[in-house]
């Protein structure tokens, strides 16, 4: 029934659905139920060193062989400004004081490493089915290797142009990310968040502008979402925001309350958590600072500062300073082990498609 079986062939897996890959709300468990119900798992690598990394790998192999997918950012290193960091501080110091913590104290390391040859050697290592990117891609020299080890290449793309780029430098397939989508945006042609486009004007559009096959994503949560992707010319869907329902996630106990009374208006695209845009739950210092703010640092430095004010807030069972990264289509969320939810929206999915096969006799 899956009218595009181009990506189940490239990737090795049985369902055309690619779990997100989450960084700080998951690691190798929520991956491997994934792949092994036939879905490809993603690991976001991250926030992760090269130890870890492996460890969660050797997780996802011990619960099963299938295929599964590795996820790297491939961000330009920030440069200090001492001027703009020491603004964020001031921003924040009320927050600090109110909190019964010192505005002046060191702030916590927030750096998050690109994909570099140390982590591409890795890579050449654990040889996963698939390694994804996150901001564009790796030096081609990099990219060369990662597929001489056998790996497909996946890329995001927030635009036309961005898809035509990760395609002449090398992508396999490419993820089209609408507007809709929760976590970071995955532009890097243009910082223009104006200009972002919505998942399903998206979709089309790069499906007729590259031969690579393309991947959905941004606020599909359910059958009718994966079957429209579909019929817009995806031959897969990406699904992120319905999986953080799940008991494999990692999520904060704040973070999984708020995500069971979000609706259609509860997110905001924001700078202040890392220094990128990223969709997600408004909380307070996204109502009170922004949720775009010109001083907030370069991602990731963003993260440092706020780091003590999430832990605080966090301990006393509030998100007010988290990052609670959600995509537009969260009430359609359901609580279920991410395996049976993977096989349910595949088995949901081809119910749908039959449906509009008979209509059309």
């Amino acid at each position: 029934m899956w009218p595009d079986r181009r990506l189940i062939e490239l990737f090795g897996i049985e369902f055309p659905l690619v779990q997100a890959p989450m960084a700080g709300a998951m690691d190798g468990a929520l991956a491997a139920e994934v792949s092994a119900a036939g879905g490809l798992g993603s690991l976001p690598c991250a926030m992760f060193n090269a130890e870890q990394i492996r460890a969660e790998v050797e997780k996802i192999r011990r619960r099963t062989q299938k295929p599964f997918n590795l996820n790297f950012f491939c961000h330009t290193p920030p440069e200090l400004n001492n001027a703009r960091e020491a603004a964020w501080r001031d921003r924040l110091a009320p927050y600090y004081r109110e909190y019964g913590l010192d505005p002046a104290a060191p702030v916590p390391s927030s750096i998050r490493m690109p994909f570099d040859a140390a982590l591409c050697a890795l890579v050449e290592a654990l040889r996963p089915r698939v390694a994804s990117f996150h901001f564009g891609l790796p030096a081609p020299e990099l990219v060369e290797r990662v597929k001489r080890a056998g790996c497909a290449i996946v890329s995001s793309a927030t635009t036309v142009a961005e898809a035509r780029w990760l395609e002449a430098h090398g992508a396999d397939a490419i993820v089209a990310q609408g507007i809709e989508a929760g976590g970071h945006r995955g532009m890097f042609l243009s910082e223009d968040i104006a200009g972002q486009v919505g998942t399903f004007a998206l979709v089309p559009q790069i499906a007729d502008a590259v031969k690579v096959p393309v991947i959905a994503a941004g606020a599909i949560a359910d059958a009718r979402g994966i079957a429209a992707a579909l019929a817009l010319g995806a031959a897969a869907a990406q699904i992120g925001t319905a999986y953080l329902f799940c008991p494999e996630t990692k999520v904060s106990a704040p973070f999984r309350a708020a995500l069971k009374v979000a609706r259609d208006d509860s997110t905001r695209l924001t700078n202040l958590m890392t220094g990128r845009p990223a969709r997600g739950l408004l909380n307070r210092v996204m109502r009170e600072v922004g949720p775009l703010s010109d001083i907030a640092p370069e991602f990731p430095l963003a993260a440092g500062a706020l780091a003590p004010l999430r832990a605080k807030a966090e301990e006393r069972g509030s998100g007010d300073f988290s990052p609670l990264w959600s995509g537009q289509a969260a009430a359609l969320g359901r609580e279920m082990p991410a395996g049976e939810l993977t096989v349910k929206l595949a088995e949901e999915t081809q119910a749908v498609l039959r449906r509009l096969a008979r209509s059309r006799r």
